[in-house]
């Protein structure tokens, strides 16, 4: 058995099982051939590689068609999923096993959009799951039928769910994205930075009486949302309210009882998740109350739905066929054979303008790891920088580095076959312009193509003899699109379930752990030590040169 690497040092040149393995051997040297061939080729060589290269489900298609791959490509990928014993490592994820194995904890997030039980050690926990949506439902109901009065007898207009991370994210992803499915009467608000300013403002046009706040926190000790909250707090009774008013306008996603109580909150209106259930995985839980109330509770079970059928999808489909594998197996191949570093996901639908801050938490988080399962260091990547932005405000921003750049990036697109709101030829353009940047990402533009161009126009031979460098596109970038009938509530669970399982995809090829995040804590630990510094005038040399300085600096100048 190889030895355990000394987990403080960087990773040192010694391959791992899984680099010296078959699999992983005879895709680096796979990808040696198929680096000669572009993908715009494959298509002069493939008539049908369009339909080979694509998957259905539902109402989506995905083509991964631009993606540099070939049938070896995928079967030698495939070849890998099972030396990783992916389809077991499904079927464990599934039934509850301890996959997070650091935390020794199942990772259960299917279970709360389950219509099946889900046992867990015995216990069927969908019965818990299920109490928890009833009890939402009622509160929900409540709320938005006018029935739950603020303190001086109105309805509840606003909703300010205070939470950060996976309690802040996924429920603000999904308000922007599900707008069209909203209450006008229910106005949601989000508040997630310790940075003041953004509670500040938050509250500044808000009326306390008719103002409902959601503290999300699992263990009611999580410093920034506690900040907030106690601070929320102290507005709420400057403003005029009293101290029993509280019950009636702070509810808690929370396990802390004692907690909750003791901020002043009603324990019936504490609603409760477990430990099963990862902060990053928990928009289909509790934490997503601020949905549910601001789209009524009907929508919220659709998008369990939507998740729920993309889950079994993924535990039901051959490999070959499955959406998530296929993706996930393809980033694989993106990122440690092609040498892919970013990753830009890039939706043509201005209600998923966070969808990918939303995977940048989900796949970072979760696969930023340098350790595997066993201990040991890594000697591969896992994982890439994810970021985007809307199309097509990204196209006059940062596609020239796509097209262009030097930099190895690779990009999801996704785009509705229906708009929302149908203004004049607004969707067909925005349509034309996801598609064309596909294609431009793929085919290029070669010095042949640019030199006709230009002889075509009125530049003089010599200036055309400058610009032709500049105007060459390298293209053979790679690419997947997604397309959908249109963002609904289902659908839109179905993509967030998609992009979840292909982050759990590429762990099982790694052999990391998804469910923690140890790197988090640390920067919490430090902030924990320097807050009592910041509190008092004297200069400090207690730390390192330069954190002294930035102290010292901030001291002379606040």
């Amino acid at each position: 058995m190889k030895d355990k690497v000394d987990s403080s040092r960087p990773p040192d040149k010694t391959m791992t099982p899984l680099t010296q393995s078959p699999a992983w051997q005879a895709l680096q040297a796979h990808r040696s051939t198929l680096s000669k061939q572009p993908v715009y080729d494959l298509f002069r060589q493939d008539a049908q590689r369009f339909e080979q290269f694509s998957l259905h489900f539902d109402d989506l298609l995905v083509d991964f068609s631009k993606q540099p791959v070939t049938r070896e490509t995928l079967a030698l990928l495939l070849t890998l999923a099972r030396q990783q014993d992916m389809e077991n490592w499904i079927t464990r994820l599934f039934h509850g096993a301890r996959v997070n194995n650091t935390e020794d904890r199942a990772a259960l997030h299917i279970a709360l959009r389950s219509k099946e039980p889900v046992m867990l050690e015995g216990e069927n926990v969908t019965l818990k799951v299920n109490a928890v949506l009833d009890q939402m439902a009622a509160f929900t109901d409540k709320i938005r039928s006018g029935d739950h009065k603020g303190y001086d007898g109105q309805p509840i207009t606003d909703i300010v769910n205070i939470g950060i991370g996976g309690s802040d994210l996924g429920p603000c992803m999904v308000t922007e994205a599900l707008k069209p499915y909203q209450s006008s009467g229910i106005r949601p608000h989000f508040v997630s930075n310790i940075d003041g300013t953004q509670l500040y403002e938050t509250l500044q046009p808000l009326n306390p009486a008719t103002t409902l706040f959601v503290i999300a926190s699992k263990t009611f000790t999580t410093q920034e949302t506690l900040t907030n909250a106690h601070s929320a707090r102290n507005w709420f009774l400057a403003q005029g309210a009293q101290e029993q008013d509280i019950a009636r306008h702070f509810v808690a996603v929370s396990t802390n009882r004692a907690a909750v109580a003791h901020f002043g909150i009603d324990p019936g209106n504490m609603f409760e998740f477990w430990d099963w259930v990862g902060g990053r995985y928990s928009l289909w839980s509790a934490i997503g109350l601020p949905i549910a109330l601001a789209i009524g509770m009907d929508h919220f079970r659709a998008l369990l739905a939507g998740a729920n059928a993309m889950d079994q999808h993924f535990l039901n489909t051959p490999l070959e066929k499955n959406i998530p594998v296929m993706l996930g197996l393809i980033a694989v191949w993106q990122i440690n054979f092609l040498g892919v570093t970013s990753h830009a996901v890039l939706p043509y639908d201005q209600y998923l303008h966070r969808f990918p801050a939303y995977l940048q938490q989900l796949e970072m988080e979760s696969n930023g790891k340098r350790i595997d399962r066993n201990g040991n260091a890594v000697d591969y990547a896992t994982g890439t920088a994810v970021w985007g932005e809307p199309g097509t405000n990204g196209q006059h921003a940062f596609y020239q580095l796509l097209h262009q750049g030097t930099a190895s990036i690779s990009a999801d697109f996704l785009a509705p076959c229906q708009s929302q709101h149908p203004i004049g030829n607004h969707h067909p353009l925005l349509l034309a312009n996801c598609f064309a940047q596909t294609q431009a990402l793929m085919c290029g533009k070669n010095e042949q193509e640019v030199r006709h161009e230009l002889e075509s126009s009125s530049v003089s031979a010599a200036l055309r003899e400058k610009l032709i460098p500049h105007k060459i596109h390298p293209g053979n970038h790679p690419v997947t699109t997604m397309l959908f009938r249109k963002l609904d509530p289902a659908t839109l669970g179905m993509l967030i379930a998609l992009y979840e399982h292909k982050v759990f995809v590429q762990s099982v090829i790694w052999n990391i752990n998804p469910f923690d995040q140890w790197g988090v804590e640390l920067g919490k630990q430090l902030a924990g030590k320097i807050l009592p510094e910041l509190e008092h005038d004297q200069f400090t040399a207690a730390y390192d040169g330069s954190t002294n300085g930035l102290i010292n600096f901030y001291k002379r100048y606040r």
